[in-house]
């Protein structure tokens, strides 16, 4: 990261792909220029490399937002990288039990907070909140449709959501291309 530093390229709307390596330092000079970390959960499950740390970024005010990873992720699927965040949120909160620590404070991968990483987070991890990534007035068209009864499987389990996270989560676990109407 330090390379990057000293050369000018650390800065507001630079984007880091993975940032699986970072310390506490290089999390806090990447939140303190403006810096954003692209998470490719896909991709570092898929090559084995590492694990993101959102709680550390998120204590350290760090950007961030879900990403698919095009050299060495498994998909292009937004779902299947909300997925694999959750894996490795799941993962990171089994190692430090395993590990004989406590979980780390302030994980939060629920299926609002997924979707959340791959819409309005990655805007604002692009400098780009209040254009795209949510619905709100004054933003541009940037939404898609999605239908929860795209196959049957999928219809029988969001019939079932009693709440928002559990239709959320549905529609990661299950969904694919046929979910975008």
């Amino acid at each position: 990261l330090d390379v990057y530093d000293r050369a000018g390229l650390l800065r507001q709307r630079s984007v880091y792909a993975h940032c699986i390596y970072l310390d506490e330092a290089d999390r806090c000079r990447m939140a303190e220029v403006g810096a954003t970390a692209a998470v490719s959960p896909t991709s570092n499950l898929f090559l084995g490399s590492g694990f993101f740390d959102y709680t550390a970024s998120d204590a350290a005010s760090l950007r961030y937002g879900l990403a698919s990873d095009v050299g060495g992720g498994t998909s292009f699927s937004p779902f299947h990288t909300m997925l694999a965040a959750y894996y490795v949120g799941r993962a990171t909160v089994k190692t430090a039990l395993f590990q004989g620590g406590q979980p780390k404070q302030g994980l939060s991968l629920s299926p609002q907070n997924l979707w959340w990483q791959h819409t309005a987070g990655a805007a604002k991890a692009l400098g780009l909140e209040g254009v795209i990534g949510n619905l709100a007035v004054g933003c541009e068209a940037d939404f898609i449709i999605l239908n929860p009864k795209a196959t049957p499987l999928l219809e029988r389990r969001t019939a079932r959501a009693e709440s928002l996270d559990e239709l959320l989560f549905a529609m990661i676990v299950l969904g694919d291309d046929r979910l975008i109407e």
